[in-house]
């Protein structure tokens, strides 16, 4: 049986998302202060960012543990996946981060999330559709 073909497939990505989601959220929100001058980046920019991934979390979290897992949020995850690679290379592109390790995060970033994007599609599309959805 492939990977992606395993039952567990989507649901594990929702978690992993949902996870690594809150390990940037509390660097963003309790090291912001120490990680801003390093990346280049306000520490606006991260304690705000950082309570918007709290919201993404519970997305996430959410659909992951429903049975069957719904398909309007794992849309969404996907939706705002594509739109946080979206303002990671805007900010790497306008020059907010001023620092190279600041692009490197900006760039590290958006990769993972666009990963965890087409993972979740991939995984969606597998997915059995139950019911109205």
């Amino acid at each position: 049986m492939s990977l992606f073909a395993h039952p567990r497939f989507l649901r594990n990505v929702l978690w992993f998302d949902a996870a690594s989601c809150a390990v940037s959220s509390a660097l963003h929100l309790f090291a912001g202060s120490l990680l801003a001058p390093w990346l280049g980046l306000s520490e606006a920019l991260l304690a705000s960012s950082g309570l918007a991934l709290l919201v993404v979390i519970a997305l996430a979290s959410y659909a992951a543990s429903c049975e069957p897992i719904p398909r309007a949020p794992v849309l969404a995850m996907i939706a705002g996946n594509w739109l946080w690679a979206a303002a990671c290379l805007a900010l790497l592109f306008t020059g907010a981060a001023g620092t190279l390790p600041g692009q490197a995060y900006l760039v590290a970033q958006a990769a993972v999330v666009v990963v965890l994007a087409e993972l979740e599609w991939i995984g969606l599309r597998r997915y059995p559709v139950q019911g109205w959805a």
